[in-house]
């Protein structure tokens, strides 16, 4: 039996006989071994409202094939019934989500995309593959489309143009998404348990994940309480923005009943607004005295678990049916546990898996009941290098290390040669088809490359080469980050606008002043104002490549952002020997599409764990504090007044305060001062 692939799978198909079994393990087992994305299905995902009284057909579905009807059973004419109503089902899911404008009618497609089949105890998995195969560009296309209204991956079908694009990022583009089995199985099945933990890379779609879900309860549970969350209020905000818009593009026809039926808060929340938080609205719930100053969020969310903890719930009553928890790595065990004693049925608990990349272990304690390995957003060469310089892989002394599950846990196949590391990943569809084009993901700039030009002239030469490439290129597909201070941010953002201005008429977004990615100016930032956003080009630009992790960390970040290239621009203070280590690195990564390294062994391993235990300790409590300024923006008037309350709060607490504790007390001191 090939190996259990649960990503290529997925299968929501009542098997309650041995042919029926037989039928899905023969599919599963072919899906594995040729690397195919399978559905099997008895009716379409996308609304409940879609079933049918015959038994005994399958719906087959994968990508470049036509959409396959399975008869299982005897009866032909149920059969047939079945398939009629299947694809009337289709056409009218079609043209409720504007396919049918680019997919045409039933009559159009019908012949061209659908075969209906008979199956018996000797038919081949592989024939029948061979034979529903489609070969033409545009009818792969079109497939796709129905494919994805069937598992309710829905398309924005306004970016698909009738012509096949015939450029790069045109392509990419206009690439039709589909949601892999394990995101397919988040969704869709319906389990009602305390929580459920689903875990991945930057990337992996989870937030819209979560967006899906909340859709599905909001839609078929249909007097549910729910509550969206995260801990960053400036995230809550978008999220709270992206909701309405998403049920549009959803064509979800209930209204929203704003803290009525759904909330999307921040976690902490504030005094004058009871539905401002998550941990507020509990608050005002049970009649739990709401803490704002001094103590922890842990602390305050332990001190409303021991109310509540013993008290029957079903008789006070559950505040929410379901909790949908985003960026859980950014909030305390407290508050998942809070969650848990006042929701009544599920918990949804979303994390990234690599963002505690320098932590001892990556792996959550409690094992996620979904984990996403597979980036969909970058390139795997691309995630390659991200990774490889985050940790340091290609430097004699490394960073970081994981385990082999670990490695495993973030989408790595391992090849091992003695102490040789080989590690590759899986190729995705995003990219799949562009194998043949002249696509290099991920490139280095270094002063070898423009030894006169600095790193404004770099970066400029940069966006002119890649408008030279892709013609369809405009303003809104760049993204721009400057590894540094925001004062430095700025001034580099000042000289690059005025080349940008001059030749192109292009306004700059400042976005660590705007909070914000602004359509129509190109989009500037530091390190803080980056998540949830991507590009299609990515230019990341270093004047040094410290060792301090969390720096390593954020270059891991930044330059995932991208789903086209990305570019990393190295300034002149970055050590020789380092460039040459890297250019190495990347073009291994770039011709054979594998990171090949040395495992640390011995003293070096022992002496990673313990930088990784006291990486915290090395930056002072100043440190720590100008850089929590600088990732929440803070006013300028402000931050000697609060520097001044971390320091005291430290010498109260008579202990040295964590960069999570200071990012926590400087975000409710200010928050304070503004309500104030």
């Amino acid at each position: 039996m090939a190996e259990d692939n649960h990503d290529l799978f997925f299968d929501k198909f009542d098997c309650e006989t041995d042919l029926k079994r037989a039928f899905r393990d023969s599919l599963k087992e072919f899906s594995a071994e040729s690397k195919v994305q399978i559905y099997l299905l008895q009716n379409p995902l996308t609304d409940n409202k879609y079933t049918y009284n015959y038994r005994d057909a399958a719906i087959v579905l994968a990508p470049k094939h036509k959409i396959m009807i399975v008869n299982l059973g005897n009866d032909d004419e149920q059969f047939e019934d079945f398939c009629d109503d299947f694809i009337d089902d289709l056409s009218s899911i079609s043209d409720k989500y504007d396919y049918k404008k680019i997919i045409g009618r039933v009559r159009k497609w019908r012949d061209e995309l659908v075969a209906e089949i008979q199956w018996n105890d000797d038919t081949d998995v592989g024939t029948l593959f061979d034979e529903a195969s489609i070969a033409d560009p545009k009818t792969q296309r079109n497939s796709e489309l129905l494919i994805s209204l069937v598992t309710g991956s829905i398309n924005d079908v306004s970016r698909i143009k009738d012509e096949t694009p015939e450029n790069i990022l045109d392509k990419i583009k206009q690439k039709i998404q589909l949601f892999d089995g394990d995101q397919t199985r988040f969704i869709y099945s319906f389990e009602e348990r305390p929580e459920i933990r689903i875990q991945g890379l930057s990337g992996t779609g989870k937030t819209e994940l979560l967006l899906h879900k909340l859709r599905d309860i909001y839609v078929n549970r249909k007097s549910s309480r729910v509550m969206l969350t995260c801990h960053n209020k400036i995230l809550s905000y978008s999220l709270a923005k992206r909701i309405p818009e998403f049920f549009n593009f959803m064509k979800v026809e209930e209204q929203i009943e704003w803290n009525k039926r759904l909330w999307c808060v921040n976690a902490w929340g504030s005094t004058y607004d009871a539905n401002s938080g998550a941990y507020r609205y509990i608050c005002g719930k049970y009649g739990i005295p709401f803490q704002t100053y001094g103590p922890s969020f842990s602390s305050v969310c332990s001190a409303a678990v021991a109310k509540l903890k013993n008290e029957d719930m079903d008789k006070l009553g559950y505040a929410f049916d379901y909790m949908l928890i985003d960026e859980s790595q950014d909030l305390p065990d407290e508050f998942i546990e809070l969650a848990k004693i006042v929701t009544k049925n599920t918990v949804y608990i979303a994390g990234d898996i690599f963002q505690s990349i320098f932590d001892e272990n990556i792996l959550d304690k409690v094992t996620p009941d979904y984990l996403l390995s597979k980036c969909y957003r970058t390139d795997p060469r691309t995630l390659m290098f991200a990774h490889a310089i985050g940790m340091g892989l290609f430097e004699d002394t490394k960073l970081r290390w994981l385990k082999d599950d670990e490695w495993a846990a973030c989408g790595y196949h391992i090849e091992k040669n003695g102490n040789e590391y080989k590690l590759t990943r899986e190729p995705l569809r995003r990219f799949e088809d562009l194998d043949s084009e002249d696509l290099t993901s991920i490139e280095l700039v270094t002063r070898k490359d423009a030894p006169d030009t600095n790193l404004v002239q770099k970066s400029f030469t940069c966006i002119e080469s890649i408008l030279g490439s892709h013609p369809t290129a405009s303003v809104d597909d760049f993204g721009i980050v400057y590894l540094g201070t925001k004062a430095a941010a700025k001034r580099f953002a000042s000289l690059l606008e005025f080349k940008v201005k001059e030749k192109y008429g292009w306004d700059i977004n400042l976005a660590f002043e705007t909070r914000q990615n602004i359509e129509g100016q190109l989009f500037v930032s530091n390190k803080f104002n980056v998540k949830g956003l991507e590009f299609p080009f990515m230019l990341c630009i270093a004047s040094d490549i410290p060792n301090q992790l969390h720096e390593r960390n954020a270059l891991y970040m930044l330059l995932t952002r991208s789903f086209l290239k990305s570019f990393l621009i190295l300034g002149d203070h970055v050590d020789g020997k380092l460039i040459s280590k890297l250019e190495a690195g990347i073009n291994h990564i770039n011709e054979y599409g594998c990171i090949v390294t040395e495992a640390p062994v011995g003293e070096e391993l022992d002496k990673i764990k313990t930088t990784i235990e006291h990486s915290g300790r090395n930056q002072s409590l100043n440190d720590i504090i100008v850089a929590v300024f600088e990732e929440l923006n803070i006013l300028p008037i402000v931050r000697p007044h609060i520097k001044e309350m971390v320091m005291t709060r430290q010498k109260m607490i008579g202990k040295r305060m964590t960069e999570a504790e200071v990012r926590e007390f400087i975000t409710i001191q200010n928050n304070l001062l503004h309500e104030g």
